[in-house]
């Protein structure tokens, strides 16, 4: 058997091919980083099927929630899918689905106005947390929010190799003008840094983590990715209709929506009190 080991040469190639097809740089790099971590479990080892495992079950001691032992058993798949280590494969862990969320990490809407008005000072910051959480997109997808855009009331994103197009609330679309006309943005990306780019996301982040201590909403639930699943969550109580949620967000399987509008613990608690049948 060949001596299997994972070099900078051949991560370089994996990339190249993710790129290929058309998967995001946001989406390669975190293969990749998932790919680097394994290599440093494994050292010298030659890479075996039970390795693998080991690498498994490491991830399962040390704490890792069971999706983010899955995503990273995904990304050491579609390596050694690309590598011809078919035999290196190993299977997902089995996880029942969640009925309902952990209230730790769930963004409510009231904390989601508390934020807004905490960045009260940072007109910039303000206006994305609310475009985020108004429309439903990534914050990757900030840069597709361009003057004559948000002139036209839709905004069309290319995504994984899919077009969507996003639809600008009435209120929302005046904000974004109104900042870009006294920022002195005429045309192009409307969310940019000093030097013309699109805002970068690591910069959202940073930004939006400094909020908490004002807004007193607990950091954990702080970040952009929830802002978009409160956008799903209260979208699915307004319309009940998971097919028509799911293309708005721009998401391939219906499963993937199902986890974005599941109701937080104390709704659950609340339901199962409803029910009566404790007598």
């Amino acid at each position: 058997m060949e001596n299997r080991t994972i070099t900078s040469c051949t991560l370089k190639k994996y990339k190249e091919a993710l790129i290929g097809e058309e998967k995001s740089a946001v989406t390669a790099e975190k293969y990749c980083r998932d790919i680097c971590a394994f290599a440093l479990f494994t050292g010298d080892k030659p890479i075996t099927k039970e390795l693998v495992v080991e690498y498994k079950q490491y991830l399962v001691q040390k704490g890792y929630a069971v999706r983010s032992v899955n995503s990273k058993i995904a990304s050491l798949n579609s390596f050694f899918e690309f590598m011809g280590w078919q035999d290196c494969k190993t299977k997902s862990i089995k996880q029942q689905r969640e009925v309902f969320c952990t209230e730790e990490k769930e963004l409510t809407k009231s904390e989601y106005i508390r934020l807004v008005n905490a960045a009260s000072n940072q007109p910039r910051l303000q206006l994305i947390i609310k475009t985020i959480c108004g429309t439903g997109i990534r914050v990757s997808e900030l840069k597709y929010f361009t003057v004559e855009a948000v002139r036209s009331g839709t905004v069309s994103v290319a995504c994984k190799g899919k077009n969507r197009r996003i639809f600008i609330p009435g209120e929302l679309k005046k904000l974004l003008l109104k900042y870009a006309a006294k920022s002195g943005i005429r045309s192009g990306v409307i969310f940019r840094t000093k030097n013309e780019k699109p805002i970068d996301r690591s910069n959202i982040w940073s930004m939006m983590k400094k909020l908490c201590a004002r807004a007193k909403v607990a950091s954990s639930k702080v970040f952009p990715h929830n802002l978009r699943k409160l956008f799903a969550r209260t979208f699915y109580r307004a319309e009940k209709d998971i097919a028509k949620l799911a293309d708005i967000p721009g998401h391939s399987s219906i499963n993937t929506t199902r986890i974005y509008i599941i109701s937080t613990g104390a709704e659950h608690r609340r339901t199962m009190e409803r029910l009566g049948l404790v007598v």
